[in-house]
């Protein structure tokens, strides 16, 4: 009768696991492996983040303090980032302008009254390293790669452009939705899309 025996597991290759493993942490200690990184992920060099009141550029008054309260919630509660009050000192900034505000109505009942609608709303924004100057929302300019005897050299200098961010939210005014409590709900979920935006990398 044969019976299976198992070999105790080779030094060589636990020593080549634990390379491979430290090989995977990087210099922030984050764990890198296959496109997958395992550890905190939002930059461990920004500490605090100043969140001035949002501008506001559309008709409907006050979205700007809904937006601005909804996104400092929101970093104080999925990030390790401590918001600061305006004027005083700050790792960056996390500037936004309201730039739409919409209504769009998708059904009405047979009387022609609104039976569902949403409410969009977009706002461009700005986070800035307050220390370097550099725009942290703006995506990394590409480098193009020449033959070896010449140095890379940028793809044309592109402005500083704002990141515009959107957000939609179903209302049904049968049930006691209104474009208000809808409004609030796209606020929420836009601060939600505008904080996932500042995990690594940019």
């Amino acid at each position: 009768m044969n019976h299976l025996s198992f070999e105790k597991p080779n030094r060589r290759v636990a020593l080549f696991a634990m390379a491979g493993f430290l090989a995977g942490c990087a210099s922030d200690n984050n764990l890198k492996i296959l496109g997958y990184q395992v550890g905190p992920v939002h930059t461990n060099h920004i500490r605090t983040v100043r969140v001035p009141i949002f501008k506001n550029r559309t008709y409907r008054l006050g979205l700007e303090d809904d937006l601005t309260r909804a996104v400092i919630k929101e970093i104080e509660g999925k990030t390790p980032y401590k918001v600061v009050a305006g004027g005083q000192p700050a790792d960056t900034e996390l500037d936004g302008v309201i730039v739409n505000s919409g209504k769009n109505i998708i059904n009405r009942n047979q009387l022609n009254e609104v039976r569902e609608a949403e409410t969009t709303v977009s706002v461009e924004i700005y986070w800035r390293d307050l220390r370097t100057g550099e725009l942290l929302s703006q995506p990394k300019k590409k480098v193009a790669q020449l033959p070896q005897a010449l140095d890379p050299v940028p793809v044309g200098i592109t402005p500083e452009k704002p990141l515009l961010v959107t957000s939609t939210w179903t209302f049904i005014p049968e049930l006691g939705q209104s474009l208000n409590s809808s409004q609030l709900k796209a606020c929420e979920k836009l601060a939600s899309q505008i904080v996932g935006m500042m995990e690594n990398p940019w």
